[in-house]
Protein backbone atom coordinates (compact mmCIF):
# COMPACT_ATOMS: atom_id res chain seq x y z
CA UNK A 1 0.00 0.00 0.00
CA UNK A 2 1.45 3.42 -1.22
CA UNK A 3 1.77 5.90 1.86
CA UNK A 4 -0.75 8.11 1.05
CA UNK A 5 -3.05 5.33 0.59
CA UNK A 6 -1.76 4.30 3.94
CA UNK A 7 -2.44 7.99 5.67
CA UNK A 8 -6.25 7.64 4.14
CA UNK A 9 -6.72 4.14 5.55
CA UNK A 10 -6.04 5.45 8.67
CA UNK A 11 -7.96 8.30 8.80
CA UNK A 12 -10.82 8.92 11.54
CA UNK A 13 -13.82 8.23 10.15
CA UNK A 14 -15.03 11.64 11.52
CA UNK A 15 -12.53 12.67 9.75
CA UNK A 16 -13.85 11.57 6.33
CA UNK A 17 -17.75 12.80 7.63
CA UNK A 18 -16.34 16.40 8.10
CA UNK A 19 -16.25 17.61 4.74
CA UNK A 20 -19.64 15.92 3.46
CA UNK A 21 -21.07 18.07 6.19
CA UNK A 22 -19.37 21.08 5.67
CA UNK A 23 -20.19 20.99 2.07
CA UNK A 24 -23.62 20.45 2.76
CA UNK A 25 -24.34 23.14 5.15
CA UNK A 26 -22.78 25.76 2.82
CA UNK A 27 -24.75 24.91 -0.07
CA UNK A 28 -27.49 24.92 2.62
CA UNK A 29 -26.53 28.31 3.39
CA UNK A 30 -26.43 29.29 -0.02
CA UNK A 31 -30.00 28.01 -0.65
CA UNK A 32 -31.40 30.23 2.77
CA UNK A 33 -29.57 33.10 1.24
CA UNK A 34 -31.00 33.00 -2.28
CA UNK A 35 -34.29 32.24 -1.08
CA UNK A 36 -34.39 35.33 1.31
CA UNK A 37 -35.00 38.15 -0.76
CA UNK A 38 -38.04 36.27 -2.62
CA UNK A 39 -39.50 35.84 0.85
CA UNK A 40 -39.16 39.54 2.30
CA UNK A 41 -40.14 41.38 -1.04
CA UNK A 42 -43.97 41.65 -0.07
CA UNK A 43 -43.12 42.71 3.35
CA UNK A 44 -40.53 45.22 1.23
CA UNK A 45 -43.04 46.34 -0.70
CA UNK A 46 -45.79 46.72 1.65
CA UNK A 47 -43.65 48.92 3.67
CA UNK A 48 -41.73 51.09 1.50
CA UNK A 49 -38.81 49.89 3.75
CA UNK A 50 -35.79 51.71 2.06
CA UNK A 51 -38.27 53.25 -0.79
CA UNK A 52 -39.09 50.16 -2.26
CA UNK A 53 -41.01 49.86 -5.40
CA UNK A 54 -41.90 46.94 -7.75
CA UNK A 55 -39.52 48.47 -9.98
CA UNK A 56 -36.92 48.44 -7.64
CA UNK A 57 -37.99 45.10 -6.56
CA UNK A 58 -37.44 43.09 -9.89
CA UNK A 59 -33.80 45.21 -10.54
CA UNK A 60 -32.96 43.59 -7.20
CA UNK A 61 -34.49 40.23 -7.82
CA UNK A 62 -32.87 40.68 -11.13
CA UNK A 63 -29.04 41.61 -10.03
CA UNK A 64 -29.13 38.97 -7.56
CA UNK A 65 -29.63 36.65 -10.45
CA UNK A 66 -27.38 38.18 -12.77
CA UNK A 67 -24.32 38.07 -9.89
CA UNK A 68 -25.06 34.15 -9.49
CA UNK A 69 -24.81 33.66 -12.76
CA UNK A 70 -21.46 35.59 -12.77
CA UNK A 71 -19.66 34.16 -9.79
CA UNK A 72 -20.44 30.54 -11.51
CA UNK A 73 -19.15 31.62 -14.38
CA UNK A 74 -16.06 32.56 -13.13
CA UNK A 75 -15.14 30.51 -10.44
CA UNK A 76 -14.49 27.63 -12.30
CA UNK A 77 -10.50 29.08 -13.18
CA UNK A 78 -9.99 29.36 -9.75
CA UNK A 79 -11.35 26.93 -7.74
CA UNK A 80 -8.64 24.51 -10.37
CA UNK A 81 -6.05 26.86 -10.36
CA UNK A 82 -5.82 28.09 -6.02
CA UNK A 83 -7.86 24.68 -4.70
CA UNK A 84 -11.36 23.89 -3.20
CA UNK A 85 -10.82 24.06 0.22
CA UNK A 86 -9.75 28.13 -0.10
CA UNK A 87 -12.20 29.01 -2.57
CA UNK A 88 -15.36 27.21 -0.44
CA UNK A 89 -13.89 29.53 2.49
CA UNK A 90 -13.91 32.44 0.49
CA UNK A 91 -17.39 32.22 -0.84
CA UNK A 92 -18.85 31.82 2.32
CA UNK A 93 -16.76 34.37 3.56
CA UNK A 94 -17.89 37.17 0.80
CA UNK A 95 -21.51 36.22 1.25
CA UNK A 96 -21.70 36.21 4.63
CA UNK A 97 -20.27 39.08 5.12
CA UNK A 98 -22.53 40.96 2.19
CA UNK A 99 -25.42 39.60 3.35
CA UNK A 100 -25.17 40.67 6.72
CA UNK A 101 -24.61 44.01 4.74
CA UNK A 102 -28.02 44.01 3.05
CA UNK A 103 -29.37 44.18 6.88
CA UNK A 104 -27.99 47.32 7.43
CA UNK A 105 -28.60 48.56 3.99
CA UNK A 106 -29.89 52.79 4.43
CA UNK A 107 -31.30 52.57 0.84
CA UNK A 108 -32.46 50.74 -1.77
CA UNK A 109 -29.06 51.33 -3.95
CA UNK A 110 -26.67 49.89 -1.52
CA UNK A 111 -29.44 47.09 -1.16
CA UNK A 112 -28.71 46.26 -4.21
CA UNK A 113 -24.98 46.43 -4.66
CA UNK A 114 -24.83 44.34 -1.56
CA UNK A 115 -27.22 41.98 -3.11
CA UNK A 116 -25.08 41.32 -6.23
CA UNK A 117 -21.65 41.15 -4.86
CA UNK A 118 -23.36 38.29 -2.40
CA UNK A 119 -24.66 36.69 -5.17
CA UNK A 120 -21.26 36.34 -7.16
CA UNK A 121 -20.17 34.53 -4.20
CA UNK A 122 -23.32 32.77 -3.68
CA UNK A 123 -23.07 31.39 -7.58
CA UNK A 124 -19.27 30.33 -6.86
CA UNK A 125 -19.51 28.07 -3.79
CA UNK A 126 -22.37 25.47 -5.08
CA UNK A 127 -20.01 24.32 -8.48
CA UNK A 128 -16.99 25.17 -5.65
CA UNK A 129 -18.64 22.28 -3.48
CA UNK A 130 -19.69 19.71 -5.83
CA UNK A 131 -16.30 20.02 -7.41
CA UNK A 132 -15.14 19.21 -3.79
CA UNK A 133 -17.23 16.57 -2.86
CA UNK A 134 -17.10 14.56 -5.83
CA UNK A 135 -13.13 13.99 -5.49
CA UNK A 136 -13.98 13.41 -1.71
CA UNK A 137 -16.25 10.50 -2.71
CA UNK A 138 -13.71 7.98 -2.89
CA UNK A 139 -15.49 4.99 -4.35
CA UNK A 140 -15.58 7.69 -7.56
CA UNK A 141 -19.11 7.34 -8.19
CA UNK A 142 -20.88 10.97 -8.36
CA UNK A 143 -24.14 10.16 -8.54
CA UNK A 144 -25.30 10.01 -4.34
CA UNK A 145 -22.84 12.85 -2.99
CA UNK A 146 -24.19 15.11 -5.07
CA UNK A 147 -27.38 14.70 -5.04
CA UNK A 148 -26.87 14.14 -1.05
CA UNK A 149 -24.75 17.50 -1.35
CA UNK A 150 -27.98 19.52 -3.14
CA UNK A 151 -30.02 18.27 -0.70
CA UNK A 152 -29.06 20.96 1.53
CA UNK A 153 -30.12 23.56 -0.62
CA UNK A 154 -33.57 22.62 -0.45
CA UNK A 155 -33.19 22.50 4.04
CA UNK A 156 -31.97 25.90 3.68
CA UNK A 157 -34.92 26.96 1.41
CA UNK A 158 -37.53 25.54 3.53
CA UNK A 159 -35.54 27.32 6.78
CA UNK A 160 -35.48 30.88 5.75
CA UNK A 161 -39.25 29.69 4.46
CA UNK A 162 -40.57 28.81 8.02
CA UNK A 163 -38.70 31.76 9.67
CA UNK A 164 -40.54 34.09 6.65
CA UNK A 165 -43.87 32.95 8.31
CA UNK A 166 -42.94 34.50 11.67
CA UNK A 167 -40.33 36.97 11.21
CA UNK A 168 -41.31 38.15 7.67
CA UNK A 169 -42.14 41.84 9.68
CA UNK A 170 -38.30 42.34 10.88
CA UNK A 171 -36.85 41.35 7.26
CA UNK A 172 -33.59 42.85 8.66
CA UNK A 173 -33.52 39.98 10.86
CA UNK A 174 -33.22 37.53 8.22
CA UNK A 175 -30.63 39.02 6.23
CA UNK A 176 -28.44 39.04 9.69
CA UNK A 177 -29.46 35.23 10.41
CA UNK A 178 -27.77 34.20 7.14
CA UNK A 179 -24.87 36.44 7.37
CA UNK A 180 -24.43 35.58 11.18
CA UNK A 181 -24.76 31.53 10.54
CA UNK A 182 -22.18 31.53 7.86
CA UNK A 183 -19.34 33.50 9.29
CA UNK A 184 -19.53 31.28 12.36
CA UNK A 185 -19.27 28.31 9.86
CA UNK A 186 -15.98 30.04 8.50
CA UNK A 187 -13.97 29.10 11.55
CA UNK A 188 -15.14 25.47 11.64
CA UNK A 189 -13.90 25.70 7.71
CA UNK A 190 -10.91 26.44 8.19
CA UNK A 191 -10.50 23.55 11.07
CA UNK A 192 -12.17 20.92 9.67
CA UNK A 193 -12.19 21.30 5.45
CA UNK A 194 -8.69 20.12 4.12
CA UNK A 195 -7.91 20.14 0.59
CA UNK A 196 -8.99 17.91 -1.59
CA UNK A 197 -6.48 15.15 -2.03
CA UNK A 198 -7.19 14.51 -5.80
CA UNK A 199 -6.92 18.22 -6.70
CA UNK A 200 -3.25 18.25 -4.94
CA UNK A 201 -2.61 14.94 -6.94
CA UNK A 202 -3.48 16.58 -9.94
CA UNK A 203 -2.03 19.79 -9.87
CA UNK A 204 1.38 18.39 -8.68
CA UNK A 205 1.02 15.97 -11.94
CA UNK A 206 0.43 18.47 -14.56
CA UNK A 207 3.43 20.76 -12.73
CA UNK A 208 5.38 17.95 -12.66
CA UNK A 209 4.57 17.19 -16.54
CA UNK A 210 4.79 21.08 -17.85
CA UNK A 211 8.18 20.54 -15.62
CA UNK A 212 9.84 18.23 -17.49
CA UNK A 213 12.58 19.53 -20.01
CA UNK A 214 12.53 16.44 -22.79
CA UNK A 215 16.30 16.20 -22.18
CA UNK A 216 16.07 12.21 -22.59
CA UNK A 217 13.60 11.25 -24.98
CA UNK A 218 13.00 14.63 -26.85
CA UNK A 219 9.42 14.96 -26.74
CA UNK A 220 6.81 14.12 -24.52
CA UNK A 221 5.12 10.56 -25.04
CA UNK A 222 1.07 11.00 -25.29
CA UNK A 223 1.16 9.55 -21.44
CA UNK A 224 3.17 12.49 -20.13
CA UNK A 225 0.91 15.22 -21.78
CA UNK A 226 -1.38 17.05 -18.92
CA UNK A 227 -4.38 17.50 -18.96
CA UNK A 228 -5.92 20.77 -20.31
CA UNK A 229 -7.15 23.03 -17.39
CA UNK A 230 -9.94 26.08 -17.33
CA UNK A 231 -11.35 26.47 -20.59
CA UNK A 232 -9.12 25.17 -22.85
CA UNK A 233 -10.32 21.34 -20.66
CA UNK A 234 -13.77 21.91 -21.82
CA UNK A 235 -13.38 21.57 -25.65
CA UNK A 236 -10.32 19.13 -25.52
CA UNK A 237 -11.41 16.34 -28.15
CA UNK A 238 -14.66 14.62 -27.73
CA UNK A 239 -15.23 17.12 -24.66
CA UNK A 240 -16.58 19.80 -26.82
CA UNK A 241 -19.13 17.20 -26.97
CA UNK A 242 -20.06 16.87 -23.84
CA UNK A 243 -19.19 20.17 -22.98
CA UNK A 244 -22.56 21.61 -25.09
CA UNK A 245 -24.60 19.04 -24.27
CA UNK A 246 -24.60 19.35 -20.32
CA UNK A 247 -24.36 23.37 -20.64
CA UNK A 248 -28.32 22.58 -22.86
CA UNK A 249 -29.25 20.38 -20.30
CA UNK A 250 -28.38 22.93 -17.59
CA UNK A 251 -30.16 25.26 -19.40
CA UNK A 252 -33.34 23.72 -19.66
CA UNK A 253 -33.57 21.79 -16.38
CA UNK A 254 -32.92 25.22 -14.05
CA UNK A 255 -35.48 26.90 -16.75
CA UNK A 256 -37.99 24.53 -15.52
CA UNK A 257 -36.89 24.67 -11.64
CA UNK A 258 -37.33 28.20 -11.60
CA UNK A 259 -40.14 28.82 -13.47
CA UNK A 260 -42.21 25.75 -11.65
CA UNK A 261 -41.19 27.95 -8.46
CA UNK A 262 -41.97 31.31 -9.44
CA UNK A 263 -45.26 30.34 -11.17
CA UNK A 264 -46.94 27.16 -9.92
CA UNK A 265 -49.21 28.58 -7.50
CA UNK A 266 -50.04 31.22 -10.06
CA UNK A 267 -50.86 29.11 -12.59
CA UNK A 268 -52.62 26.41 -10.34
CA UNK A 269 -54.79 29.40 -9.39
CA UNK A 270 -55.60 30.79 -12.34
CA UNK A 271 -56.42 26.53 -13.20
CA UNK A 272 -59.32 27.44 -10.73
CA UNK A 273 -58.00 25.51 -7.67
CA UNK A 274 -57.60 27.21 -4.49
CA UNK A 275 -54.89 29.87 -4.05
CA UNK A 276 -53.95 27.99 -0.92
CA UNK A 277 -54.23 24.59 -2.01
CA UNK A 278 -51.59 26.00 -4.96
CA UNK A 279 -49.37 27.27 -1.93
CA UNK A 280 -49.73 23.84 -0.64
CA UNK A 281 -48.70 22.25 -4.11
CA UNK A 282 -45.63 24.14 -4.21
CA UNK A 283 -44.56 22.76 -0.91
CA UNK A 284 -45.41 19.57 -1.89
CA UNK A 285 -43.23 19.82 -4.91
CA UNK A 286 -39.78 20.99 -3.37
CA UNK A 287 -41.11 17.75 -1.02
CA UNK A 288 -40.94 15.41 -4.29
CA UNK A 289 -37.43 17.38 -4.54
CA UNK A 290 -35.86 16.28 -1.79
CA UNK A 291 -36.91 13.07 -2.02
CA UNK A 292 -36.10 12.57 -5.73
CA UNK A 293 -32.61 14.02 -5.25
CA UNK A 294 -32.00 10.70 -2.70
CA UNK A 295 -33.32 8.30 -5.37
CA UNK A 296 -31.93 9.90 -8.39
CA UNK A 297 -28.02 9.83 -6.20
CA UNK A 298 -28.56 6.46 -4.75
CA UNK A 299 -29.90 5.06 -8.62
CA UNK A 300 -27.37 6.75 -10.77
CA UNK A 301 -24.14 5.45 -8.98
CA UNK A 302 -26.04 1.78 -9.67
CA UNK A 303 -26.80 2.24 -13.29
CA UNK A 304 -24.80 4.90 -14.26
CA UNK A 305 -25.78 8.43 -14.43
CA UNK A 306 -26.57 9.21 -17.88
CA UNK A 307 -29.26 6.73 -18.56
CA UNK A 308 -30.61 8.17 -15.01
CA UNK A 309 -31.06 11.36 -16.29
CA UNK A 310 -31.87 10.40 -19.42
CA UNK A 311 -35.20 8.31 -18.26
CA UNK A 312 -35.90 11.67 -15.49
CA UNK A 313 -36.00 13.96 -18.34
CA UNK A 314 -38.57 11.96 -20.07
CA UNK A 315 -40.43 11.39 -17.02
CA UNK A 316 -40.48 14.99 -16.19
CA UNK A 317 -42.02 15.57 -19.27
CA UNK A 318 -44.79 13.20 -19.05
CA UNK A 319 -46.24 14.39 -15.61
CA UNK A 320 -45.63 18.05 -16.56
CA UNK A 321 -47.85 16.86 -19.33
CA UNK A 322 -50.30 15.26 -17.04
CA UNK A 323 -50.36 18.47 -14.80
CA UNK A 324 -52.49 20.16 -17.63
CA UNK A 325 -54.99 17.83 -17.33
CA UNK A 326 -57.81 19.05 -15.11
CA UNK A 327 -57.92 16.96 -11.60
CA UNK A 328 -61.24 16.90 -9.44
CA UNK A 329 -59.59 14.95 -6.04
CA UNK A 330 -56.68 17.72 -4.10
CA UNK A 331 -55.10 14.25 -3.13
CA UNK A 332 -54.90 12.90 -7.02
CA UNK A 333 -53.43 16.66 -7.96
CA UNK A 334 -50.78 16.98 -4.93
CA UNK A 335 -49.55 13.10 -5.76
CA UNK A 336 -48.82 14.09 -9.44
CA UNK A 337 -47.28 17.62 -8.19
CA UNK A 338 -45.29 15.43 -5.78
CA UNK A 339 -44.17 13.14 -8.34
CA UNK A 340 -43.31 16.31 -10.72
CA UNK A 341 -41.31 17.62 -7.90
CA UNK A 342 -39.38 14.27 -7.90
CA UNK A 343 -38.36 14.18 -11.14
CA UNK A 344 -38.00 17.62 -12.39
CA UNK A 345 -35.44 19.08 -9.74
CA UNK A 346 -33.23 16.11 -9.46
CA UNK A 347 -33.01 15.49 -13.15
CA UNK A 348 -30.75 19.09 -13.29
CA UNK A 349 -28.43 18.10 -10.54
CA UNK A 350 -28.20 14.98 -12.04
CA UNK A 351 -26.73 16.67 -15.07
CA UNK A 352 -24.05 18.19 -11.89
CA UNK A 353 -22.87 14.40 -11.21
CA UNK A 354 -22.43 13.78 -14.49
CA UNK A 355 -19.96 16.80 -15.45
CA UNK A 356 -18.32 15.76 -11.69
CA UNK A 357 -17.63 12.45 -13.07
CA UNK A 358 -16.80 12.62 -16.65
CA UNK A 359 -14.03 16.12 -16.54
CA UNK A 360 -10.57 16.00 -14.63
CA UNK A 361 -10.33 17.42 -11.58
CA UNK A 362 -7.59 19.93 -13.84
CA UNK A 363 -11.17 21.43 -15.07
CA UNK A 364 -13.51 19.67 -13.26
CA UNK A 365 -14.59 23.27 -10.99
CA UNK A 366 -14.93 24.93 -14.41
CA UNK A 367 -16.95 22.45 -15.59
CA UNK A 368 -19.51 22.95 -13.04
CA UNK A 369 -19.04 26.41 -12.66
CA UNK A 370 -19.86 27.60 -16.66
CA UNK A 371 -22.68 24.25 -16.30
CA UNK A 372 -24.28 25.94 -13.38
CA UNK A 373 -23.86 29.39 -15.57
CA UNK A 374 -25.50 28.38 -18.37
CA UNK A 375 -28.28 26.99 -16.04
CA UNK A 376 -28.44 30.24 -14.40
CA UNK A 377 -29.40 31.91 -18.01
CA UNK A 378 -32.27 29.48 -17.76
CA UNK A 379 -33.32 30.45 -14.37
CA UNK A 380 -34.25 33.72 -15.73
CA UNK A 381 -35.30 32.85 -19.02
CA UNK A 382 -37.95 30.50 -17.64
CA UNK A 383 -39.77 32.86 -14.99
CA UNK A 384 -39.98 34.82 -17.84
CA UNK A 385 -41.42 33.31 -20.63
CA UNK A 386 -44.17 32.02 -17.90
CA UNK A 387 -44.95 35.10 -16.51
CA UNK A 388 -45.38 36.25 -20.21
CA UNK A 389 -48.02 33.29 -20.67
CA UNK A 390 -49.62 34.47 -17.55
CA UNK A 391 -50.07 38.14 -18.46
CA UNK A 392 -52.00 36.58 -21.29
CA UNK A 393 -54.15 34.11 -19.42
CA UNK A 394 -53.04 31.04 -21.13
CA UNK A 395 -49.87 29.43 -18.89
CA UNK A 396 -52.94 26.33 -18.16
CA UNK A 397 -52.55 24.04 -19.46
CA UNK A 398 -50.03 26.10 -22.43
CA UNK A 399 -47.51 26.53 -19.55
CA UNK A 400 -47.39 22.47 -18.82
CA UNK A 401 -46.77 22.19 -22.59
CA UNK A 402 -44.22 24.13 -22.58
CA UNK A 403 -42.71 22.66 -19.87
CA UNK A 404 -43.05 19.06 -21.13
CA UNK A 405 -41.21 20.63 -24.22
CA UNK A 406 -38.43 21.78 -22.73
CA UNK A 407 -37.87 18.76 -20.34
CA UNK A 408 -37.91 17.02 -23.56
CA UNK A 409 -35.51 19.01 -24.76
CA UNK A 410 -33.19 18.48 -21.76
CA UNK A 411 -33.27 14.85 -22.87
CA UNK A 412 -32.44 15.50 -26.25
CA UNK A 413 -29.31 17.31 -24.69
CA UNK A 414 -28.15 14.65 -22.35
CA UNK A 415 -28.67 12.21 -25.66
CA UNK A 416 -25.69 13.81 -27.79
CA UNK A 417 -23.39 13.39 -25.24
CA UNK A 418 -21.11 10.72 -24.94
CA UNK A 419 -20.83 8.19 -22.19
CA UNK A 420 -17.35 7.54 -21.59
CA UNK A 421 -14.60 10.55 -22.96
CA UNK A 422 -10.56 8.79 -23.05
CA UNK A 423 -8.20 11.19 -21.38
CA UNK A 424 -4.44 10.69 -20.99
CA UNK A 425 -4.60 9.09 -17.62
CA UNK A 426 -8.05 7.16 -17.91
CA UNK A 427 -11.90 6.94 -19.18
CA UNK A 428 -13.82 7.87 -17.04
CA UNK A 429 -17.76 6.26 -17.84
CA UNK A 430 -20.22 7.87 -15.50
Amino acid sequence: MSAPAAHSALKPAADTRWPAVLCWLAVALEGFDLVVLGAVIPQLLATQALGFTPEAATLVATMSLVGVGLGAATVGPIVDRVGRRWTIIACVTIFSVFTLLVAFAPNVALFTVFRFIAGLALGAVMPSCLAYISEHNRSGKTGKATTLTMTGYHAGAVAISLLAVFYSENWHLLFAAGGIAGLLMVPLLWWKLPESDEFLSARAAATAADGRTGAESGTRSATEVAPKTGMRGLFAGRFALVTIGVWLASFMGLLLVYGLNTWLPKIMADAGYEVSDSLVMLFVLNLGAVVGLVIAGWLADRHGTKPIVLMWFVLAAVFLAVLSIPMASQVVLNLVVFITGVFVFSAQVLVYAFVSAIYPATARGTALGMASAVGRIGAIVGPFITGTLVAAGIAYPWGFYLFAFVAVLGFAAMAIVPKAVSQPSATLAP
